[in-house]
């Protein structure tokens, strides 16, 4: 199943979003993990070429949580899948609430896709807040409480059966240079990684 096909059948117009361009076999994603918005250009993305920006922090991560990999289709491999809340580029330093909620219907239906999920990773505020509009669309309230992710490490979260854990951003620079969040993020993932390898 390619990715970007499915979801351009949302909109019947030329959409500036962009889509994860990637062949995925649904049934065997177990984990979804969110990132906060699509970069600027497309090849810097996750799915771009292979030393893309934004997987040259997250391959680090992968590896500081113990699982050895060495590109996307390694994480593929792994039952897990990784994409963006915001499906278009930041124009300003933050992230408008009204482009979460232009990408909404977008993500709404990639998760939508893969029926087996057990884990989804909020990677930073911005897919934190983007998966809470999704869930109070349902319920009518936030799937994860409003305060600092700090002070929800550790604690159980679900959402329809599906573990939910919120961590921190990524991508960008940054998060090779805040030691202490980078840290915290390996170790969510290698919780993460932990609690699908329980479901083989």
């Amino acid at each position: 199943m390619n990715i970007k096909q499915q979801l351009r059948q949302l909109s019947e117009r030329e959409t500036d979003m962009h889509f994860n361009n990637v062949e995925v076999n649904p049934k065997i994603i177990q984990a979804i993990m969110i990132n906060e918005v699509v970069p600027s250009c497309p090849e810097e993305d996750f799915y771009g070429k292979p030393d893309s920006a934004y997987m040259s922090t997250t391959i680090p991560m992968f590896r500081k949580a113990g699982i050895e990999i060495g590109s996307v289709q390694d994480i593929l491999n792994n039952g897990i899948y990784i994409t963006n809340a915001v499906k278009t580029p930041k124009t300003e330093y933050a992230v408008s609430k009204e482009s979460i909620e232009d990408s909404l219907p977008y993500l709404e239906k990639e998760l939508a896709l893969f029926p087996n999920v057990k884990v989804i990773m909020l990677m930073g505020d911005v897919a934190k807040k983007a998966f809470n509009m999704i869930c109070k669309k349902a319920t009518k309230k936030n799937a994860v409480p409003s305060i600092s992710t700090y002070k929800l490490r550790n604690t159980e979260i679900f959402y329809k059966g599906i573990r939910i854990i919120p961590s921190y951003i990524m991508t960008g620079q940054n998060i090779l240079i805040e030691k202490s969040k980078f840290e915290m993020a390996s170790e969510d993932i290698e919780t993460m990684y932990r609690l699908i390898k329980c479901f083989d």
